[in-house]
């Protein structure tokens, strides 16, 4: 399966319950967890907290961090349009 398809059938759950079963279906309890850190990693650099706090809060090297800070610092990034609104 390509990322297209997948992009595609994920546009295509509009209800929270459905998105989330669909979540717990085709994510190990490992995968979750860490897109919820790369989620929760990301909101807190929008949020203006230091990548040294954010490192040490979460128990993370300061690489996988900067991988975000550099998401959210890129021109038109979607992110951080969506941590914006929310």
């Amino acid at each position: 399966m390509e990322k297209k398809q997948l992009v595609k059938i994920f546009t295509k759950i509009d209800d929270e319950t459905t998105m989330n079963n669909f979540f717990d279906e085709i994510f190990t309890e490992r995968e979750l967890n860490d897109l919820v850190l790369r989620w929760q990693l990301l909101s807190e650099l929008n949020n203006n907290k230091t990548q040294r706090y954010i490192a040490k809060k979460y128990h993370i090297s300061l690489c996988k961090i900067t991988r975000g800070s550099k998401i959210l610092k890129k021109k038109n990034s979607i992110t951080k349009k969506i941590l914006d609104n929310n």
